[in-house]
């Protein structure tokens, strides 16, 4: 009798261990999910995207930058980043950067899958299925801020400045030529081994490509007139890997 008594309660001992721990693990993945995604260690969620502002969808991008260039990067799960979108997105920020290989945006932003929406055009220009894109991820999907990215020692510019003449890359490159003139200086230093010059004419270039995003677009302009969204541009550093923001 002593026996069976000791195993009974051996048994309804283990069987609430076992429940408490299922109990546990449910509450932890029940907080996990409600973590905000703003801390970045989570996809954007659709009530983390609604209760972010411009100015700390900026502050983000700050921050995401200010990590990657100090070499402590937040750790992510890419594959449980892919399960957690595939029902949806909700990106916080639109992004314009260069093709340049040495600027992958992401990695240098420190955002992961489902944070950002990113196009890339060699010189980061400006054009219209890139500002219906910006439309899209502002007007339909809820980003809260569109950031016009470019860098130094740009190829794209340096060609614009060279007037270089390659097949369809020769429209391209005439996009910028516009941000050459608003660079002061000497005939002779406007040159794309003046490397300082081609640093201004790029800079210059961000400035002009965010002025046009407001002059093209009026859906995203009555956006930023309400402060639906923010724009701000940047200039990263190929060198350093840190972005210089132009606000």
């Amino acid at each position: 009798m002593d026996t069976t008594l000791r195993r009974t309660a051996l048994f309804a001992s283990l069987l609430a261990t076992a429940l408490l721990a299922a109990c546990q693990t449910s509450r932890q993945a029940d907080s996990a999910s409600a973590r905000p995604a703003a801390a970045g260690t989570l996809p954007q969620t659709k009530e983390s995207q609604a209760a972010m502002t411009p100015q700390q969808a900026l502050a983000e991008l700050k921050a995401g930058n200010a990590r990657f260039a100090s070499g402590h990067p937040r750790s992510r799960d890419p594959l449980a980043d892919v399960k957690a979108t595939a029902p949806g997105q909700y990106p916080f920020a639109v992004v314009l950067s260069c093709l340049d290989s040495r600027v992958p945006i992401e990695l240098v932003l420190d955002q992961g899958i489902g944070d950002i929406f990113s196009a890339r055009l060699a010189g980061n220009v400006l054009e219209q299925d890139v500002l219906g894109s910006m439309e899209f991820g502002c007007k339909a999907a809820g980003a809260k801020l569109i950031a016009v990215i470019g860098h130094s020692n740009c190829g794209a510019v340096k060609g614009a400045i060279d007037n270089v003449d390659l097949g369809n890359l020769t429209a391209l490159l005439s996009r910028i030529k516009p941000a050459i003139d608003l660079v002061p200086g000497d005939s002779a230093s406007r040159n794309s081994k003046n490397l300082e010059f081609v640093d201004q004419v790029a800079e210059a270039n961000v400035r002009l490509v965010m002025r046009q995003i407001r002059e093209r677009s009026p859906v995203l302009a009555e956006m930023l007139d309400q402060g639906k969204i923010g724009l701000v541009g940047g200039m990263y550093d190929l060198s350093t890997g840190k972005i210089r923001f132009l606000e």
